[in-house]
């Protein structure tokens, strides 16, 4: 009886450890198939695409970017190899200690390098340095198998052949953000791609890029490739053909150059009058543009930011100043077209101009006064008395309706990033901004180019140009052409006539003769200006930028501080009979428009002459046949100043 209850129990006993056996066996083998159904079904694709990326790598290939050229075929910007130095993660091991490694052969923002590959895609090359030297180069291809994840691109970049010439016009790239790229993202561009980010760069972005290409690799273990098995080609973008003459915009650089004590600061600009084509224009200080080509560092861009001179504002079109006796071109067509003044009119200069009983004065730049003015005269000795009897009489609406005629106090449709449209004041335009009631002061100092008004050194350009080619306003062109790659042309610019300034007299001739005598005359104030074999004809002028009250306590001019200094302005055009260029110059800080702005336009004149031969003059002293004969004094005189 016991052996048999005994045996009953080991039977028992053998048959709950085979049930549990079972049972552990039936749960790993379920286990084992949720887990092949997880790798197989669920992630069966995404893990395909992983183990083929540590394969096969879709690789980006950059387009070449479209050269920029001048009117003669001068390439100004076009591209060149770099070598780049990436770092894939995945590939790298120990990231830290693969960008250790690297750091002590190349400085680099490691903190940068780490917080890329952390937003990058899995797989994607995160950019470390570009355009390394050669040295280093050469240290990575020979140290490769220790570096793993770590290669060498070489990539297209951006090289402007004259580093800072044009830099304002021409504009930098710089890599694109996230913002943009949200903004584009129907667009071909991805997360550290360049892309145009100021100037013509910017504003031709579309022109310039071209499409991308496209190559599949097969890499190992490390990510080193070991074969190319599929490639698309790239597309070159289009080249841009500007207005600009190469030689007169080196020669222009060259003379808005200055000291490194006393560096220019201002702009030139030279355009043809025929047809508002821009020759050459400068904004000083300028960038050179290469450093964000292969990518500026924060010590660069902190110190191009806190620069006093601000190098990277475009002062031909973003920067505004008072136009000065310039604008009495304005007020003199004004008062002729509304008959306040004939020319043969006569204003008494005693050197000041007294209204409302005598109690308001305004002292006219000569203090001992001109004498008897006719308007002639009164252009070319730059008389203020003058301007201001007759700029009382006119009235401040009225002037401001001719400054606009002049294209004044409006975009002049450059195509060029931040342009400002200036000020011409008015009567409603004070009131209405909170300025208070405007007053008689108002109309005396705007009758001189002073108070409220603002000009932009391209508006005074095409402001002088529409002078002397009879009163046609044309929109400035900076591009000629766009060709594709294989130099065909693809789109041309044509003359663009935004406005005619109407002429009911014969003000403007009036004007253009006022204009040469300011130059070749022996009272102008701009005939330090005057060249012996070119007509040339033009206006100084030199903007006050504080009260006179601010500067009384010094007594030499010396001794004035630099920003309390007046701004020289310069405009004019040759040849006189004939004209062919226009050139507007203003220097900050500069002094008298007479004494240091109208020699540079001498020389602008003078270089584009013998780039261009200009029309030579009908009479051996250099007058038109009407002067012929006059008294002309030498251009190196010391030459007036005019306020």
């Amino acid at each position: 009886m016991s052996k048999y209850l005994y045996s009953h129990d080991v039977s028992d006993e053998v048959r709950r450890k085979v049930r549990l056996f079972v049972i552990l066996v039936g749960v790993c083998f379920l286990a084992l198939g949720v887990r092949v159904w997880y790798l197989q079904i669920l992630k069966g694709e995404n893990f395909e695409t992983l183990s083929e990326n540590n394969r096969v790598r879709l690789v980006s290939l950059p387009s070449f970017r479209g050269k920029i050229l001048d009117r003669n075929g001068n390439v100004l910007a076009s591209i060149r190899p770099s070598y780049n130095l990436y770092v894939t993660p995945e590939d790298a091991g120990n990231l830290n200690q693969t960008l250790r490694a690297l750091h002590r052969h190349l400085k680099f923002d490691i903190d940068r390098v780490l917080e890329d590959a952390r937003q990058s895609r899995p797989f994607k090359p995160v950019l470390v340095r570009a355009d390394i030297d050669r040295d280093v180069v050469s240290f990575i291809e020979e140290n490769n198998r220790l570096l793993p994840g770590v290669q060498i691109k070489v990539e297209p970049l951006r090289n402007y052949l004259y580093d800072n010439l044009a830099s304002h016009l021409m504009g930098y790239l710089g890599e694109i953000s996230e913002a943009r790229l949200e903004a584009m993202r129907q667009a071909d561009y991805m997360m550290g791609d360049m892309i145009g980010q100021y100037g013509l760069e910017l504003f031709y972005e579309s022109e310039l890029t071209g499409k991308k290409g496209y190559k599949e690799i097969e890499v190992d273990v490390a990510g080193r490739q070991l074969r190319t098995l599929r490639k698309l080609t790239p597309q070159s973008g289009r080249n841009l053909v500007l207005t600009l003459d190469f030689e007169l915009q080196k020669k222009m650089e060259a003379l808005m150059t200055g000291t490194e004590e006393e560096p220019i600061i201002g702009s030139a600009i030279a355009m043809d009058v025929t047809n508002g084509e821009i020759l050459a224009i400068v904004s000083k200080p300028n960038f050179n543009p290469n450093l964000f080509a292969r990518g500026i560092t924060r010590d660069e861009w902190k110190q191009m930011q806190s620069d006093p001179h601000k190098p990277l504002q475009n002062r031909a079109v973003n920067s505004v100043y008072p136009p000065a006796s310039t604008y009495k071109i304005v007020v003199a067509h004004a008062a002729l077209e509304e008959g306040v003044i004939k020319p043969e009119d006569t204003v008494h200069c005693p050197g000041f101009f007294t209204f409302g009983r005598g109690k308001g004065r305004f002292h006219c730049w000569k203090r001992a006064g001109h004498g008897d003015m006719t308007l002639h005269d009164a252009l070319v000795q730059s008389c203020d008395v003058y301007f201001y009897q007759v700029g009382y009489n006119l009235g401040v609406d009225r002037i401001a309706k001719y400054a606009r005629q002049f294209g004044l106090g409006d975009f002049t449709q450059v195509r060029m990033i931040g342009e400002r449209p200036g000020l011409v004041p008015t009567v409603k335009w004070k009131t209405t901004s909170n300025r208070g009631l405007w007053l008689p002061g108002d109309t005396i100092a705007a009758t001189i180019g002073q108070g409220y008004n603002l000009v932009t050194p391209i508006q005074q350009v095409r402001l002088v140009a529409a002078v002397a080619n009879g009163g046609t306003l044309f929109r400035p062109i900076l591009i000629r052409q766009v060709k594709d790659k294989d130099n065909q042309i693809i789109a041309a610019s044509q003359p663009e006539v935004v406005g005619q300034i109407p002429a009911q007299t014969d003000s403007l001739t009036l004007i253009r003769k006022a204009l040469f005598g300011v130059v070749n005359e022996k009272e102008g104030t701009g005939r330090r200006a005057r060249l012996r074999k070119i007509k040339v004809a033009g206006k100084t002028g030199t903007a006050q930028v504080v009260s006179l009250s601010a500067i009384s306590e010094y007594k030499e001019k010396e001794d004035i501080p630099f920003e309390f200094r007046d701004h020289a302005w310069f405009v004019g055009f040759a040849p006189y009979e004939n004209p062919k260029i226009a050139v507007a110059v203003i220097l900050e800080h500069g002094g008298s428009g007479g004494k240091v702005a109208a020699p540079l336009v001498r020389q602008i004149i003078n270089a584009y002459d013998k780039l261009n031969p200009l029309e030579k003059p009908t009479t051996p002293d250099g007058l038109p046949p009407e002067m012929a004969g006059s008294t002309v004094r030498d251009s190196g005189s010391a030459a007036r100043e005019d306020t």
